[in-house]
């Protein structure tokens, strides 16, 4: 019995990283712009903390200007509401991302609603998340937007392919039904109150995993041959007594992925998979805001 491919991501996210710089470049040389990006976090989340450093570090590797605000985590809402409002007037910034999750005393919603949607590079502004459904161009989030490469790279031409979403959350499920429904498949967004969940998902060519809990997709629950996209990411204790003791955890996915590769055609691992398609789109989405907002293609 043949194994899945294992989905390697890792070149795609460095050509998209390159043809980001390429593009920089070429605003610099043409135009005399720079692309910027403004990353804040609130709090001291260390994963959080991994994930703003990574993207601080690939966009200044990628040439833009690059900001980091570190705010406490007892920051209040006026005053982060205050940051953002500055970065919106900023005419250094062209992209702006508050790193979720935020403190319980902040209200995202708000924190969200306050960004330019010109300078939503995390796409999640309702009105990006209303041009997106509505087939227009728009700043679409960057995990959605690294599956759908990663699809496109696989598979190529989507058409016609039943695809499964697992989720319904507005930073994933919700955009990747709505960019695989744009490739023309036929999409089933399911969740964990679906009847039936299993039987849904043995219906999928393509299935996407962002539910966010940990292996809850089994092996018996993928079609023969399907494409699984895993975007999950979770924490949990090692099964080893002594690593479990000495308090280690590791990072795996929402699908059970050795017994999903043993059924499926193609699969992402998790970590590994989409992770670095995310910060790469994010460069792009970068490139692609500061064109815009300086009447240029993009």
């Amino acid at each position: 019995m043949s194994l899945a491919e294992v989905i390697d991501t890792k070149a795609l996210a460095q050509a998209v990283r390159a043809q980001a710089a390429g593009e920089v470049a070429q605003l610099k040389a043409e135009h005399g712009i720079q692309p910027g990006l403004a990353v804040v976090l609130v709090g001291e989340d260390p994963a959080s903390q991994v994930y703003v450093r990574s993207k601080g570090e690939q966009s200044r590797e990628a040439g833009m200007h690059s900001e980091t605000h570190l705010l406490p985590a007892d920051t209040a809402q006026e005053d982060l509401l205050a940051l953002v409002e500055q970065l919106n007037e900023d005419p250094k910034i062209h992209g702006i991302l508050v790193q979720m999750p935020l403190p319980r005393h902040i209200n995202e919603k708000m924190i969200l609603a306050a960004i330019d949607p010109n300078k939503d590079v995390d796409g999640l502004h309702v009105v990006n998340a209303g041009l997106l459904a509505s087939g227009m161009p728009a700043l679409i989030p960057c995990t959605p937007l690294g599956c759908m490469l990663v699809l496109r790279q696989t598979l190529g031409d989507l058409a016609g392919k039943r695809a499964v979403v697992v989720g319904r959350s507005v930073l994933v499920g919700r955009p990747i039904a709505q960019l695989l429904l744009q490739a023309d498949c036929t999409v089933t967004i399911a969740h964990s109150r679906t009847v039936d969940l299993p039987g849904v998902c043995r219906e999928a060519d393509i299935l996407v995993a962002a539910v966010g809990r940990p292996q809850m997709i089994k092996g018996d629950w993928i079609k023969p041959g399907a494409t699984v996209i895993d975007v999950g990411i979770n924490r949990v204790p090692f099964r080893d007594p002594v690593k479990a003791a000495a308090g280690k955890t590791k990072l795996v996915g929402d699908v059970a992925f050795k017994e999903a590769e043993k059924v499926a055609a193609y699969i992402t691992p998790v970590p590994g998979g989409i992770g670095p398609m995310t910060v790469a789109c994010l460069l792009a989405n970068t490139v692609t805001a500061a064109k815009r907002i300086n009447g240029l293609d993009g």
